[in-house]
C-alpha cells in the first residue's frame, strides 16, 4: 500500500472529551504520511512528471504530507462514514456544516460550532496535499513535500506565471499568488535566476486584453526597502509601482521543479489507507467515504475526477462519493509542470475544455471530451454533487458543465451526477451585516451579499450520504436550464436588473468571460506566454432568470430568498477607488435592501415594494419564513431540524434592514 507509515504526532481528546448526542466522545490524531507510490503502475498515469521524479532504493517515489483526524471513540455508535475534506489552503475547517467561523491562519484549532457533524457520527479527515502551504513548527495549517522532478530532465525554458491585480498602490508584491488575503501568504516561489534575462512582465486592463510588456529593465526581482529595490528572490519590484485595478503576468522559471499531482496521490491513498488498512487508526470501522471539497478544493476534485485517480494501486475506489462545492465549471493548477495549487483567477489550465461529465464537442476547438471520460471507461465511478451559488455563474464557468456546447441546449447528466444551485448566493456565506470590504482587500461597489446558504449545503451532505449508504436517491437536480425557461445570458439578466436603483452592475464588456485558452504543447512543462494566446471563441455565459424583485428563479432558494427583504446577487463590481473598473470581484456578490417603507421606496423611484408593504409585522415575516422552511424540507432540500435556524437567519437580516 502506498502508504508506509502514519508518524502520529498527538493523539488527544477533541474538544475535550466533550459528548457529542448519541455518538459520545470524539479524539483528534493528528500525524505525518509516509507515501511511496509505483510510477509504474498504469492507475498513477495521469500525475504529470511523476516517472521524471527522484526515487528511492525500491524504485519508489516517496514523499509525506499532514494529517488530521476526528474520529469517534466509541465506533459502534458512530455512522459507518468517513468525510474526507480537502483543506482549503491547509486548513481544517467543519465551517460550513457546524457553523463556525473560519478559524484564523495562526491557529490549528477546529472549531466545534453546532456539532452537527460529529452529533451525526461521522468520521472526518484530511490529507494535506497543497506543496506551497507555509510550513509552521505549530503546524498551523497542513500541506504537502511533494517528490521532485530531477534537475537533469528538466527543459530550461519551461516558465511559470504569477498573477496579481491591486487593490491599492504598491511597490512590489510577493512571489506567489495574492487573491485570498489573510488565507493567502503561500511560500514564495523563487526564481533559478534573479537576473533571468528570459523572465517577463506583461500588464493588461481587463482579463482578456492584450498584454503589454514591461520593459526588463523597469521592474526586477526585488523587495522594497524604504522606497528603494533591494535584490530579493521572493518578491517583484515595479519601477512606479503597481497600479491598483490593472492586470500584471509575471513569467519566469523557478528554482525547484515539484511533482505538483502528487496531491491527487496523497488524498486517494491516505483516503485508501484509512478505510481499507489493517493498521488503519479507524479500526476497520469506515464502509463509506466521501470527498468533500470547497472553492479551491471543489475544483481540485474535479481535476481528481478528470484524471480518473479514484482507483487507487489495488485496484480500489478511494471514494464512494464525491460533494464539489463552489467550484463551477473549472479546474486548477493541481497537475502539470511549475503548477500553483494556490491560484485561482489567472486564465490557465484550470480553465479549459472539457467542462462537462458527458462527452461532447469544444465548438472552439473542435476537441471531444468530457470530465468524467477516464473514470467511465476504468469503472471506480463515485456519485457525485456538484453545488454551486450564484456568484460561480456570474464570473461566467458554472453554466458550462450543464450547457451542450454544439447545440446550446441543456447538456444531460450522468446518472451518478446530481446538480444544486444555491440560487441568489455569493461564493462564501454571507453575514448578517451591510459591508462592502473584506479581509483579502476586495471593496465592492455594492454591499456584499448576505444569503447564509449553509442549512442547504449540509442537507446535500446528508443527502449526498443517504445515497451513498443506503441507497437512497436524491432530490431532483435543480439549476438554469433551457428546457424550464430559467436561464439567461448575463447581458439579458443585465438589462432586467438595470431599473433598480442603487444597484451597480458590472460592464459587460469588461467582466470576465470563459474563452478558450491556448496552451499549444505546453501540458507538461510550463505556462509559458500562455496568458498572451487567447483564441477568438468565447463561451455562452449562462446564470438563472430572475424574479421582479431581482432575486434569481433557478435553484434551491433559502428561505429569505424565497420571502426577501432585500435583491441578492451573484455578482458585485469592483469599487471605483479600487481600479479595474466594472470588472466583477472574485468571490462574493451583492445584497441591496428593500425600502422600509413606501416614502422611501417612491422618493427613488423603486419599483420593488418597500418592506412595510410586504409584511405587517417581524412576527407576520417570521410566519412566511417558517412556511417556506418546511416546504423546503418536503422536497429533501433542507433538513427539519434546520427549519429554526433558517428563521433565526431570517430574522437578524430582516432586523438588518429594518432597524
Amino acid at each position: 500500500m502506498p502508504v508506509v507509515k502514519l508518524e502520529t504526532l498527538e493523539r488527544t481528546p477533541y474538544e475535550g472529551g466533550r459528548e457529542f448526542g448519541d455518538v459520545g466522545a470524539y479524539e483528534r490524531i493528528d500525524a505525518i504520511v509516509h507515501y511511496a507510490v509505483d510510477p509504474g503502475n498504469k492507475v498513477n498515469d495521469g500525475v504529470t512528471d511523476l516517472a521524471l521524479a527522484e526515487r528511492g532504493e525500491d524504485g519508489l517515489v516517496h514523499f509525506s504530507g499532514d494529517t488530521t483526524i476526528l474520529r469517534p471513540v466509541n465506533p459502534g455508535r458512530a455512522n459507518d462514514t468517513l468525510l474526507m475534506q480537502v483543506p482549503n489552503r491547509g486548513g481544517r475547517s467543519v465551517a460550513r456544516f457546524n457553523l463556525t467561523p473560519v478559524a484564523p491562519v495562526t491557529s490549528s484549532a477546529v472549531l466545534v460550532g453546532d456539532g452537527f457533524l460529529f452529533e451525526q457520527g461521522w468520521t472526518v479527515a484530511w490529507a494535506g496535499w497543497q506543496w506551497d502551504v507555509p510550513e509552521t513548527a505549530e503546524r498551523y495549517r497542513i500541506g504537502l513535500r511533494p517528490p521532485h522532478v530531477r534537475k537533469d530532465v528538466l527543459t530550461p525554458t519551461s516558465q511559470m506565471q504569477i498573477r496579481i491585480q491591486p487593490n491599492h498602490h504598491r511597490a512590489c508584491f510577493t512571489l506567489t499568488d495574492q487573491h485570498v488575503g489573510d488565507l493567502g501568504h503561500h511560500k514564495p516561489i523563487p526564481p533559478a535566476d534573479i537576473n533571468d534575462p528570459e523572465a517577463r512582465l506583461l500588464v493588461r486592463d481587463a482579463p482578456y486584453a492584450d498584454p503589454v510588456l514591461i520593459s526588463r529593465d523597469k521592474w526586477r526581482f526585488a523587495n522594497d526597502v524604504d522606497g528603494r529595490p533591494v535584490s530579493d528572490d521572493e518578491h517583484i519590484w515595479l519601477d512606479g509601482g503597481f497600479e491598483p485595478g490593472r492586470i500584471y503576468d509575471i513569467l519566469y522559471t523557478p528554482r525547484d521543479c515539484p511533482v505538483v499531482g502528487a496531491s491527487m496521490l496523497a488524498t486517494r491513498d491516505l483516503a485508501s489507507f484509512l478505510r481499507y488498512a489493517d493498521v488503519s487508526p479507524l479500526g476497520g470501522s469506515v464502509k463509506h467515504v466521501i470527498g468533500e471539497g470547497q472553492s479551491q478544493c471543489g475544483r481540485f476534485l474535479r481535476t481528481y475526477l478528470h484524471f480518473g485517480m479514484n482507483t487507487d494501486e489495488a485496484g480500489r475506489a478511494a471514494f464512494d462519493g464525491v460533494l464539489a462545492h463552489i467550484a463551477g465549471g473549472r479546474r486548477g493548477e493541481f497537475n502539470h509542470r511549475y503548477a500553483q495549487p494556490s491560484v485561482q483567477p489567472t486564465p490557465s489550465f484550470g480553465h479549459l475544455f472539457p467542462f462537462a461529465d458527458l462527452s461532447q464537442t469544444d465548438p472552439v476547438t473542435g476537441q471531444t471530451s468530457g470530465l468524467l471520460d477516464r473514470h467511465r471507461e476504468a469503472g471506480n465511478l463515485p456519485k457525485i454533487f456538484y453545488t454551486d451559488t450564484a456568484a460561480e455563474y456570474w464570473r461566467g464557468d458554472a453554466g458550462l458543465p450543464h450547457t451542450n456546447l454544439e447545440s446550446g441546449g441543456d447538456a444531460e447528466l450522468p446518472d451518478n451526477v446530481r446538480r444544486y444551485l444555491f440560487a441568489s448566493s455569493q461564493h462564501g456565506p454571507g453575514e448578517p451585516e451591510l459591508s462592502n470590504q473584506d479581509n483579502a482587500g476586495k471593496t465592492g461597489a455594492n454591499w456584499f451579499n448576505f444569503v447564509d446558504y449553509r442549512p442547504i449545503y449540509r442537507a446535500a451532505l446528508t443527502n449526498l450520504r443517504a445515497w451513498v449508504a443506503e441507497g437512497e436517491a436524491p432530490p431532483e437536480s435543480i439549476y438554469p436550464r433551457a428546457d424550464r425557461d430559467s436561464r439567461a445570458s448575463r447581458a439579458e439578466v443585465m438589462q432586467k436588473l438595470a431599473s433598480i436603483p442603487g444597484l451597480h452592475l458590472p460592464n459587460h464588456d469588461v467582466i470576465t468571460t470563459m474563452r478558450e485558452i491556448d496552451i499549444g504543447e505546453q501540458t507538461s512543462q510550463g505556462v509559458g506566454d500562455m496568458p498572451a494566446k487567447i483564441r477568438s471563441g468565447v463561451y455562452p455565459d449562462f446564470v438563472s432568470t430572475v424574479d421582479m424583485d431581482g432575486n434569481e428563479c433557478a435553484g434551491i432558494r433559502m428561505p429569505d430568498v424565497t420571502v426577501p427583504v432585500g435583491t441578492h446577487t451573484g455578482f458585485n463590481p469592483r469599487h471605483p477607488d479600487t481600479g479595474g473598473v466594472g470588472q466583477l470581484l472574485e468571490y462574493v456578490g451583492s445584497t441591496l435592501p428593500f425600502a422600509k417603507t413606501a416614502e422611501e421606496r417612491k422618493a427613488t423611484n423603486d419599483r420593488r415594494p418597500s418592506i412595510a408593504e410586504r409584511y405587517e409585522s417581524r412576527d407576520a415575516y417570521l410566519g412566511e419564513i417558517r412556511k417556506a422552511a418546511e416546504e423546503l424540507v418536503v422536497t429533501r432540500y433542507l433538513l427539519a431540524r434546520d427549519v429554526e435556524l433558517c428563521v433565526q437567519i431570517a430574522g437578524e437580516r430582516y432586523d438588518l434592514c429594518t432597524l
